[in-house]
């Protein structure tokens, strides 16, 4: 019988490993077991113990097939980044930095376990403690983008939609088909302006943020191979002086931006920089008064299940087209029914482009965020849209 170990994901292999009892420092933080210690010791310490204090980072690339004793040199700095990216990119787990204790001998972070509603929960599944977000009803569960380097989180059911033109095959649940084309076409704009546009390719996502990414830092965010976009310079464009200011004020609290990327079971992002960032959607609590992502949690913003659900109601003539574009936007308040979007000083238009549903996405300072997947579901089980990218600011929606 095969071996069932070799297909936890992260979540279930971390409460394995802590529950064992065989990783020093590896250790439950309550006694409800919703928050757990992982020992975060610095390779450059004078008593770092190889053996000890990267043991559980080896064993977790020894789990993801990324190291293997005799055949690969052993490099404890990449197996804790690996570590640290399934972390941080995961749903299950959000950072406690109250109770982590990073400036002491034997260093450690807290993490608290998420349930799949956006609440904290223990290991039976029982929900414990609700998270204070705008986004508390978007987090959940999800399979991440596969990818190369960094486990980012559990890959090993990473699937996608079928789509063959038939109204009674389309499948309400992820798993059947994998998803091997996460292109995204990123079109950024300064105020109205046209000032970028690109296509990416990593399959773990796309950092949209300003200055340069904190390479080898101990504290950097996100995937270790998601492509990174920055915003120019804002004299690229013409602008009036005081919107140029203003641009120029705003730049600089972008700094590790936000990461957007598309999975199986939808189309989430996270935020990471210190500039505030709303948003408007599927998945959105508000539709009249501003959405605010919350630092340092993912967020989902489109759900496929409830897509291909609406999709099927469209086809069976018992509901409307569904709604598919997402708009972000940086350092302003969105929506906002006193200022048009055309207004905003920074909005990004990100097309994504899987090969079998054609995932698109619009990033605005504002982002705009429309996964293809559904314009390519919507043709080819012709229903009426009118889904011709343009490019102009998100205000002119794709899906009306």
């Amino acid at each position: 019988m095969e071996d069932r170990s070799r297909h936890m994901r992260l979540r279930e292999w971390l409460i394995a490993q802590i529950d064992s009892g065989k990783y020093a420092g590896l250790s439950w933080e309550n006694e409800e077991k919703t928050m757990f210690r992982i020992p975060w010791k610095h390779a450059a310490k004078q008593d770092y113990r190889q053996n000890q204090d990267a043991a559980l980072f080896k064993a977790w690339a020894m789990y993801k097939g990324k190291f293997q004793e005799g055949r690969d040199k052993a490099d404890p700095s990449t197996w804790k980044t690996r570590l640290r990216c399934a972390l941080n990119k995961s749903t299950d787990f959000q950072e406690v930095p109250d109770r982590s204790q990073l400036d002491i001998s034997e260093p450690y972070k807290v993490y608290r376990i998420l349930e799949d509603t956006g609440r904290a929960t223990d290991p039976a599944g029982n929900p414990l403690i609700s998270l204070d977000s705008d986004c508390s009803k978007a987090l959940r569960v999800t399979h991440l983008p596969m990818q190369q380097d960094c486990s980012l989180g559990d890959s090993n059911n990473a699937a996608g939609w079928s789509v063959n033109g038939r109204a009674n095959s389309i499948p309400l649940y992820p798993s059947q088909v994998p998803i091997t084309d996460f292109r995204l076409e990123v079109r950024l704009f300064y105020h109205g302006n046209l000032v970028q546009n690109l296509i990416t390719t990593s399959p773990d996502g796309c950092f949209i943020l300003q200055g340069c990414a904190p390479v080898g830092n101990e504290r950097i965010y996100g995937p270790c191979e998601a492509k990174k976009v920055f915003f120019p310079c804002p004299d690229i464009v013409h602008l009036p002086l005081g919107i140029s200011e203003a641009m120029t004020r705003l730049l600089p609290h972008l700094e590790k931006g936000v990461l957007v990327w598309v999975a199986p079971d939808g189309v989430f992002i996270k935020r990471f920089c210190q500039g505030r960032v709303y948003w408007d959607g599927p998945l959105a609590e508000h539709r009249q008064k501003p959405n605010k992502l919350e630092r340092e949690r993912t967020c989902k913003l489109l759900d496929m299940t409830i897509f291909m659900q609406e999709l099927q109601n469209l086809q069976q003539g018992t509901g409307p087209e569904p709604k598919y574009t997402v708009d972000l936007c940086f350092g302003e308040e969105f929506p906002d029914l006193s200022q048009p979007t055309t207004k905003k000083l920074i909005t990004a238009q990100t097309v994504s482009r899987c090969r079998r549903l054609m995932k698109v996405l619009q990033v605005w300072n504002n982002i705009r965020v429309i996964p293809l997947f559904a314009v390519e579901c919507l043709r080819r089980h012709n229903a009426p849209n009118n889904v011709e990218m343009k490019q102009s600011p998100p205000h002119r929606k794709t899906n009306e």
